[in-house]
């Protein structure tokens, strides 16, 4: 039976336990990771026990963030319930997120900001109003008896900076201003960061996003824009999950377009559906209709079938609330 724990309950869990396998989620973002190595230090700032499950879809970029605190792949871990481990997840909305060798982990309590989120844990503290699980992470330091350091403020930069394209979005409050204050106060170097998530781009992905503006469709006089990623296009450019994890967003960037919806083929032969909309609509609401979620302005959800069925799939959610 899940339980809904405040920030204050969550902290005096974490106290009262040790021995700590925090799971990030599948595809990890910056948020997710950003997230759960700030807290991994966190832990053990305070004499706990904490590991991050080595999530076989790290990629290079987050590398700094992870340095020192994955536990190894192959050392039973994964086999482990949580009689042995106290099992915890950041920003994970659902268990079908959970990262692959841990489908069927006894999570104990999860820290998410996802209003989707379908309690899957034993315990669950989120807060949608969080533009990132990042800020989750920084107001729950204090309560647990422990001082931002550098190395948790480059990983909570790193995740609040993500979560909202740099302080782009719509989600940034005050709140993400100050908790991004609090990174730099407490040491974090936001210059390489912001160069390597938000700058620098492979020729790779320089060649994708010339191939997906020669091939996006538009409906809707142009209101909206659908891009689509098949696994062809990714072996023959050569990308990296790293080249393409902020691509979700890309139609965006067309003058007119509120809805951009992106498509990928992911593992099982299944279609993703990445959907980044403007105020006036729901992206949550609208991948719901799949089985999806996520946050007003910006949302997901996976139909099998590949990229064509999610492409009908999502089209027809779509034009439920503007006539295509």
């Amino acid at each position: 039976m899940n339980e809904r724990f405040s920030l204050q309950e969550a902290a005096a869990f974490l106290l009262e336990h040790d021995n700590y396998l925090i799971l990030s989620h599948r595809r990890p973002d910056g948020d997710t990771v950003g997230s759960c190595a700030a807290l991994c230090r966190a832990l053990r700032a305070i004499g706990k026990t904490a590991w991050l499950y080595a999530n076989p879809q790290f990629t290079p970029r987050f590398a700094p963030c992870l340095d020192g605190l994955t536990a190894i792949q192959g050392s039973g871990i994964k086999d482990q319930r949580s009689e042995e481990y106290c099992i915890i997840s950041c920003d994970v909305a659902s268990r079908g997120l959970l990262p692959f060798g841990m489908e069927d982990a006894a999570v104990e309590l999860a820290i998410d900001h996802h209003g989707t989120n379908d309690g899957f844990a034993v315990r669950t503290h989120t807060d949608e109003t969080r533009a990132a699980c990042g800020e989750i992470i920084a107001e729950l330091l204090p309560l647990l008896g422990t001082a931002m350091t550098k190395e948790m403020g480059e990983a909570l930069y790193v995740a609040i900076s993500t979560d909202t394209g740099c302080f782009r979005y719509s989600n940034v409050t005050a709140n993400t201003f100050r908790c991004a204050a609090a990174c730099v106060e407490a040491g974090a170097e936001i210059f390489p960061i912001n160069r390597a998530f938000f700058e620098i781009k492979r020729r790779p992905r320089l060649a994708l996003e010339a191939w997906l503006v020669e091939h996006m469709e538009f409906f809707a006089g142009g209101r909206v824009a659908v891009s689509a990623i098949p696994q062809a296009l990714m072996e023959e450019l050569k990308l990296t999950e790293d080249d393409i994890d902020d691509i979700s967003g890309f139609g965006r960037a067309v003058e007119g377009v509120e809805l951009a919806v992106m498509l990928r083929e992911v593992e099982g032969g299944k279609g993703k559906i990445s959907l980044r909309c403007g105020p006036a609509f729901n992206a949550a609401a609208i991948c719901a209709k799949l089985g999806g979620g996520g946050h007003p302005g910006a949302a997901g959800a996976s139909v099998e079938g590949g990229i064509p069925a999610a492409r009908a799939a999502i089209l027809r959610a779509i034009g439920e609330v503007i006539k295509l």
